[in-house]
C-alpha cells in the first residue's frame, strides 16, 4: 500500500530528465499545440476512446501546463516535442499510473520505450512509489509490447462485459 502522507507534490514536479535520444522536461504553455495534436489525432487516440472532446481539451488547456508528474518527450538533437508522459501517484487504480502518448512519426524505432523507461525510472526514486501501472486494450499491440520491454509484467486481464474489449494491467515494482 502507498504512503500518501510522505508523497508530497514538490517531489512529484518534473524535472528535466535526459536519455541518449530525449529530453523529457516538465510541459509548459508552449507544449499545448502538441497536446492538442495528440487529443485529436484519430491514430494516437485508437485505443484510447477516441479523439477528445473540445470541451474537455478547453479544461486540459488550463490544467496540463506544469501539472505534476506530466512530461513532454522531445528528441534531443531537434528539441522537436513529439509526445507526452504522465505519471500520476493518485490515479486510483492501486499504484502510481503511468500514462503516455507519442505522435505518429516516431512510433517504431523505442522513443516510446526510451521515454517511459525513463520517467519510471525518475519516479521510482520518489518516496511512496512502489508499484507502478500501466492499462492498456489488448488491442494494441504496439503498447503491450513496449510495457513488457520496459520490464513491466501482465497483472490481470478485464472484461466489463462479454462483447466488451478486454483491457490489460501491467505492473512494474520497483527495486528494493
Amino acid at each position: 500500500m502507498r504512503d500518501h502522507a510522505n508523497t508530497s507534490a514538490i517531489e512529484w514536479q518534473p524535472t528535466m530528465v535526459q536519455t541518449p535520444r530525449l529530453i523529457l522536461r516538465p510541459v509548459a504553455e508552449d507544449d499545448l499545440p502538441l497536446a492538442e495534436r495528440l487529443w485529436r489525432n484519430e491514430r494516437v487516440r485508437r485505443h484510447l476512446g477516441g479523439p477528445v472532446s473540445e470541451t474537455k481539451i478547453a479544461v486540459r488547456r488550463r490544467t496540463l501546463p506544469n501539472s505534476l508528474g506530466a512530461f513532454a518527450v522531445a528528441e534531443r538533437d531537434s528539441h522537436s516535442a513529439v509526445g507526452m508522459i504522465t505519471i500520476d501517484p493518485y490515479s486510483g487504480r492501486g499504484g502510481t499510473e503511468v500514462s503516455y502518448a507519442l505522435l505518429p512519426e516516431p512510433w517504431g524505432i523505442g522513443l516510446g520505450c526510451e521515454a517511459v523507461a525513463a520517467v519510471v525510472q525518475w519516479a521510482s526514486g520518489l518516496p511512496g512509489t512502489g508499484e507502478v501501472v500501466a492499462v492498456n486494450q489488448s488491442a494494441n499491440r504496439a503498447s503491450r509490447r513496449l510495457l513488457v520491454a520496459v520490464g513491466m509484467q501482465e497483472w490481470v486481464q478485464v472484461r466489463a462485459a462479454p462483447d466488451a474489449v478486454v483491457t490489460e494491467r501491467f505492473t512494474w515494482r520497483a527495486s528494493a
